[in-house]
């Protein structure tokens, strides 16, 4: 029994160092491929400057600006929802609902991104195009919402999990003293489970940085700095799915690698925010 145990230990330890591995070597090789952009020179005008590949900038501001602001506006919109549902699921409402929607919840976070974009396509941009009164009706603030919708999951069943871990010595006590639902959520639950809400706001924030099919199909793709929500736009991951440079020795090819390590590096450190909190807090909670 302890050789078998040791076994699997070891079978899942290898496993872990592997995906490591693998996600060393995926940084690597979009370092290794955006070097010659990175050496030429240019990384102040790559962080700060437009794209414009027939003079030579390679900047990748507006589309750094666009992610920022699509992920900021989806979580503004998408967390309080998500906050609100994981308290239904969890503690307002009756069992047999509270099964029924966290399996809803559950089932949405299968669905394709895709399938969210094509349904918006036709049902969400002609009602935006109408309230804007200008333009395609693919702006910062059409693909915001259905960003919103695409992290909901993610982070509900993140919070949900986290309520769930309050020990029960003290929902239990909070019970017998005839406290309310309501009462049990805002002076038990969410004072024990917070550290969690910020690891599932981290993870749904990087989530909607490293979305592609939202902003490719809603958000009108422009290369433009955006002047406002209102306007078309094009996110990083957008901008490395459009670019189409057949040069493997040019700029333009190097520009996109260096745009997926910008990503890559962003996720790594929230992630790594995240889990630097986790360990924080646990420690501060005992």
């Amino acid at each position: 029994m302890i050789d078998k145990y040791s076994s699997s230990e070891y079978l899942f330890l290898t496993a872990a160092l592997f995906s490591g591995l693998l996600t060393v070597a995926v940084i690597a090789f979009l370092f290794f491929y955006g070097l010659p952009l990175l050496r030429s020179g240019q990384f102040s005008d790559l962080l700060f400057s437009s794209w414009s590949p027939d003079k030579g900038l390679y900047g990748i501001y507006p589309m750094l600006i666009t992610s920022l602001t699509l992920a900021i506006t989806s979580m503004i919109i998408s967390f309080p929802l998500s906050l609100g549902c994981s308290f239904v699921i969890t503690s307002l409402a009756p069992l047999g609902f509270r099964r029924l929607l966290l399996g809803l919840i559950r089932l949405m976070a299968g669905i394709p991104t895709v399938v969210y974009s094509f349904a918006a396509l036709f049902l969400l941009v002609p009602v935006m195009r109408q309230v804007i009164g200008h333009g395609s009706g693919m702006t910062i603030l059409t693909a915001s919402p259905v960003l919103a919708l695409v992290i909901a999951p993610t982070m509900i069943l993140f919070f949900v999990n986290s309520f769930s871990k309050v020990s029960s010595r003290y929902t239990f006590g909070v019970d017998a003293l005839g406290a309310s639902a309501i009462q049990k959520l805002l002076y038990i639950i969410l004072p024990q489970a917070w550290p969690g809400i910020i690891n599932g706001a981290l993870l749904g924030f990087a989530r909607a940085m490293g979305d592609t099919m939202v902003s490719l199909m809603l958000a009108g793709n422009s290369i433009a700095i955006p002047g406002g929500i209102t306007d078309s736009a094009r996110s990083l991951t957008a901008h490395i799915a459009l670019v189409m440079a057949f040069d493997f020795d040019s700029m333009e090819f190097a520009s996109i690698f260096v745009c997926g390590l910008f990503l890559s590096l962003l996720t790594a450190g929230l992630m790594l925010i995240s889990r630097l909190g986790s360990v924080y807090f646990s420690k501060g909670m005992r």
